[in-house]
């Protein structure tokens, strides 16, 4: 694999993935692959991401293996739990699925339906995550503004840093998904937040580069902003009620 080459990169990963759609896959009709090898942006040890379709499945499963040299990451579907999955990205904010299936390129022999699917979740990518409000944003209101208290006063170097990064997926969640923007996870929160507004992505840059040093002041200022927004911080009055059933509750026989 050659990682100062992304096109050569890119065509080799499209190889391997047909190959393994036809040699691991041979009852599905097509897949996706997607990932940043497709996107240009791969380097040696970047992995291919591959939806897989079936016909009809039992069980949606995934899974992961190398093949050719490649890291090579399979979600494996039917119409039905693909449907599913890009139904959990539009409600968590994060779109995972919605991209591999929006941006991917696609292979196999019985390609019909893809573009269907494709287009599905090219429109749900354009309209949006679902709204962040009632329980799930007064959980995420609560959590950052616990973090972000959790800051103030003097504390060791390594205890900031382990606040900051608590924080630091929270923060961004709220930054974008609380403005209507999707959100993401890993790598993706940097450059989603990048992509939305990069002055505010350089304030927490440099608010965690300061937390690294043991200084958390920015990054609570950032928090104690953005819960403003919304009113303010949470925790007096906050209630939630546990799944996990008491004593007092009935006994199934």
């Amino acid at each position: 694999m050659d990682q100062y080459r992304p096109g050569i990169l890119a065509n080799q990963a499209l190889a391997t993935a047909a190959h393994v759609l036809e040699t691991r896959f041979a009852g599905a009709h097509f897949a996706f692959v997607a990932g940043s090898i497709m996107r240009g942006q791969g380097t040696v040890g970047s992995d291919i991401d591959m939806v897989v379709i079936y016909p009809r499945l039992e069980r949606a499963w995934r899974e992961s293996f190398m093949e050719e040299g490649f890291p090579v990451e399979t979600f494996v579907h039917d119409p039905a739990t693909l449907d599913v999955f890009l139904g959990r990205d539009v409600e968590n904010g994060r779109p995972i699925m919605i991209n591999m299936v929006a941006e991917g390129r696609i292979v196999g022999a019985q390609v019909k339906g893809a573009a269907a699917l494709r287009a599905k979740a090219s429109r749900l990518l354009k309209v949006g995550p679902a709204p962040l409000e009632g329980e799930r944003a007064e959980l995420l209101l609560y959590q950052v503004s616990d973090l972000a208290d959790d800051l103030r006063g003097r504390r060791d170097r390594e205890e900031v840093l382990a606040i900051a990064v608590t924080l630091y997926p929270k923060l961004i969640d709220l930054m974008l998904w609380g403005r209507g923007h999707w959100s993401g996870a890993g790598k993706w929160l940097p450059r989603r937040l990048r992509t939305v507004d990069a002055a505010l992505a350089d304030q927490l840059s440099a608010a965690m580069a300061d937390a690294a040093a043991g200084d958390g002041t920015a990054m609570r200022a950032l928090c104690e902003r953005e819960l403003a927004a919304r009113g303010g911080a949470v925790f007096a009055g906050f209630r939630r009620i546990s799944d996990v059933a008491g004593l007092g509750a009935p006994i199934l026989a």
